[in-house]
């Protein structure tokens, strides 16, 4: 589309067919000619929105930013639809460098590639956010950490070196007590018992092998599907915090020694909302001095910050947000007026005008 910010794809060819292959967070499209012609291949990374629909040529899709056209009458296209634009690819079938080994079709490396380099100082950070270095994680998102540490009850901002470090030696123990383990046997133990890495691979298998409708854009109870699946990311009653990237993690119970100072979670700052009764915390902070209104506006919906979310980090984000909700001071203009009005009154009672109380 005109629109787009992607590469232009110099491939023409009256017929060819699209395989694809992913890997992780990104998706190789090949297109290769019926005829003569040489493939072409596009390595895509979807963002927060990007999809592919397929749809009547006729009718596309707003966001659509490119198109495959199909030869039927009336011809259909294949679309890459991302409303918001943070979506990309690239020309070639080379995949993005610096990502580890997929949780989904490299399992075995990936769980190797972790747990040799936990010197490394990306484990030094919350395992929540260490659940989102892609050199690592590669296909582990926002909701998915989310889950996988739910369902472990694991605290988001325990140091993730900690929690894995004992994966490690549980690896190693199981291998001096049963050398012999097959492969079946090994599934099975990992079914019954799953650990962390374990759920990093089961927990996406879980999205891709759901049923039909859970995804179809088509499909009526598309969202009410999914919201159903999910059992903490946005469900109410759990708690939400913003780690140090920005990107909001939902978890229940407490949140770990590392989580961000001076930052309450949404389900903790709507009971004290609710409590008119609860003492309002002393603020400390010069944000709220120099601007002590700003406190008083409601919090947005949780899905609507989400969506002003990119997948890198945004700077600046996380100090405005740490501020402790107190009661809203009068402005300047207010307090002139209220004195204004307190004078008169004292005024007119002075003379005994009509509208005083009686003495």
């Amino acid at each position: 589309s005109a629109v787009s910010k992607g590469p232009e794809v110099p491939f023409s060819s009256e017929a060819y067919r699209i395989s694809a292959t992913s890997r992780g967070k990104e998706l190789r499209l090949t297109l290769a000619p019926l005829g003569p012609g040489a493939p072409q291949d596009l390595v895509f990374r979807f963002g927060m929105s990007g999809s592919f629909r397929l749809c009547p040529a006729a009718q596309l899709p707003r966001h659509a930013h490119l198109r495959f056209l199909t030869r039927e009458s009336p011809p259909r296209a294949l679309c890459f639809v991302d409303a918001r634009r943070f979506g990309s690819w690239r020309l070639g079938d080379a995949w993005q460098p610096g990502r580890g080994p997929c949780v989904l079709s490299e399992y075995q490396a990936f769980r190797e590639n972790v747990l040799k380099n936990l010197d490394d100082k990306a484990f030094d950070k919350p395992i929540c956010e260490t659940l989102l270095n892609q050199k690592f994680f590669n296909g582990i998102g926002n909701y998915l950490r989310a889950e996988i540490l739910y369902r472990l009850k694991i605290p988001p901002f325990e140091k993730a070196r900690t929690v894995l470090e004992a994966l490690k030696d549980q690896e190693q123990a199981r291998r001096k007590k049963n050398p012999s383990l097959t492969l079946s046997k090994k599934l099975k133990l990992m079914q019954e018992n799953p650990d962390l890495l374990e759920l990093c691979h089961t927990v996406p298998m879980e999205v891709i092998t759901a049923e039909k409708k859970l995804f179809d854009p088509d499909h009526s109870d598309n969202y009410a599907a999914f919201k159903n699946w999910l059992q903490c990311y946005l469900v109410p009653g759990m708690s939400s915090l913003r780690d140090r990237n920005g990107r909001t993690i939902w978890f229940q119970g407490e949140p770990g020694p590392m989580a961000p100072k001076g930052q309450a979670s949404r389900k903790k700052r709507a009971q004290l909302k609710a409590d008119p009764e609860a003492v309002t915390p002393k603020v400390t902070t010069r944000a709220s001095k120099r601007r002590p209104r700003a406190a008083a506006k409601p919090p947005k919906p949780a899905a609507e910050e989400e969506e002003e979310v990119a997948d890198g980090p945004r700077k600046g984000r996380s100090r405005g947000r740490r501020k402790v909700t107190t009661a809203p001071a009068l402005s300047k203009p207010e307090a002139l007026v209220k004195a204004k009005r307190s004078r008169q009154t004292t005024a007119r009672r002075g003379r005994g005008e009509a509208g005083s109380p009686a003495a």
